[in-house]
């Protein structure tokens, strides 16, 4: 099980790194979602990867362990403000440099 979500949070970084260092706006964008997606992969799996275990923390406590979930929703709300940032961002350019070149420069 650890090593499926090592190489499927390994997939996301790699393919996510791949897109944003693309010349178009899109592929960086989608890079972008795809990065944050890894780390939210990578906060949650902090917290246990063992199944069929309720998930509670200590021998005899009855609480469970909030930490990497409130990461995850935090991280979830930021990626979100930052995707919709760079779309915006993204269609300003288009808009005002007509090409969606990153660096800004026509199509080739």
């Amino acid at each position: 099980m650890e090593a499926l979500v090592a190489l499927a949070i390994g997939t996301l970084t790699g393919c996510g790194i791949y897109l944003m260092l693309r010349t178009r706006t899109f592929p960086v964008a989608l890079g972008l979602t795809l990065l944050s997606y890894a780390t939210n992969l990578f906060l949650f799996t902090t917290g246990r990867l063992v199944m069929g275990r309720p998930p509670l923390v200590g021998g005899g406590s009855v609480t469970a362990d909030p930490l990497p979930q409130a990461l995850v929703l935090t991280a979830i709300v930021i990626s979100f403000a930052m995707t919709a940032f760079v779309i915006v961002l993204a269609l300003v350019a288009r808009v005002e440099l007509d090409s969606d070149h990153v660096d800004g420069a026509g199509s080739p």
